[in-house]
């Protein structure tokens, strides 16, 4: 695996440095003669790279150009090969969204770290949640709410104070974006195969935005969330720092 190695790099100095650094002295396959891919940057690198790659099949093993880097290695120059072989396996499955607009218009999308709803004007938006066809909530009054992969339950969700959900757990977090009524609802956790509804109340006066990762629809009317286990991704992560042990780690971060 460690023998034909593509890089993709993000477009700042640091990262396209890295790159042609590791190019030169371990060279550099083209995407459709790789066998494993290097990303270098931050998540957002990791996050696009992910998208470009659906359907090929190919591992990604990152290594941080960027600032946070929750889903990358460390960088190092030295002993790539090495650390490829002995690098672990994380598999996620994205969220699968399609959301409906006034006109009926669909758009398809699939989300590695979370799909939300956001308003889009002073409005605070009003949204009603099924779950597996069953309503849930009537009216949720908030900025907006979203539900997040466990992967990505350490991104967003957790700034909008969403739990934290282990790789294995099968669960997704539900998470509200400032809801203001019902004012103490923080959220559910569903079981991975759950398929949520949000459908927008009021949308001509409160509209509403649906993003998946960075695909974002204005004036949605229904947005549908599932996770996609058609599809599949393949990180790459360091022995004694892998996706499941940060995600516990960061648990106990203060």
């Amino acid at each position: 695996m460690t023998n034909r190695i593509a890089f993709l790099a993000a477009p700042t100095e640091v990262a396209r440095a890295a790159q042609d650094a590791l190019a030169a002295r371990y060279g550099a396959a083209p995407l459709d003669r790789a066998e494993v891919v290097v990303a270098l940057g931050g998540d957002g690198m990791m996050l696009e790279t992910q998208h470009r790659l659906l359907g090929r099949n190919l591992p990604v093993y990152g290594m941080n150009c960027g600032s946070v880097g929750f889903l990358m290695n460390d960088f190092r120059e030295d002993g790539l090969p090495e650390r490829l072989s002995a690098a672990q396996a994380a598999t996620l499955h994205p969220l699968r969204m399609k959301a409906f607009t006034a006109r009926a218009e669909a758009t398809d999308a699939l989300a590695i770290n979370e799909v939300s709803l956001l308003r889009e004007t002073r409005q605070a938006a009003k949204i009603r949640i099924l779950v597996d066809g069953k309503e849930r909530l009537k009216e949720l009054i908030c900025d907006g709410i979203l539900v997040s992969t466990p992967a990505g339950s350490t991104a967003y969700n957790l700034s909008a104070h969403g739990p934290i959900v282990p790789l294995g757990a099968n669960l997704l977090p539900l998470t509200p974006i400032s809801a203001f009524r019902p004012r103490r609802w923080r959220g559910a956790l569903l079981p991975a195969e759950a398929q949520v509804v949000f459908e927008v109340l009021e949308p001509d006066k409160r509209p509403v935005a649906a993003v998946a990762d960075y695909t974002e629809v204005r004036d949605v009317r229904r947005v549908e969330v599932r996770e996609d286990r058609s599809v599949a991704l393949t990180l790459l992560f360091d022995p004694d720092h892998g996706l499941s042990e940060r995600i516990l780690a960061e648990q106990f971060t203060v």
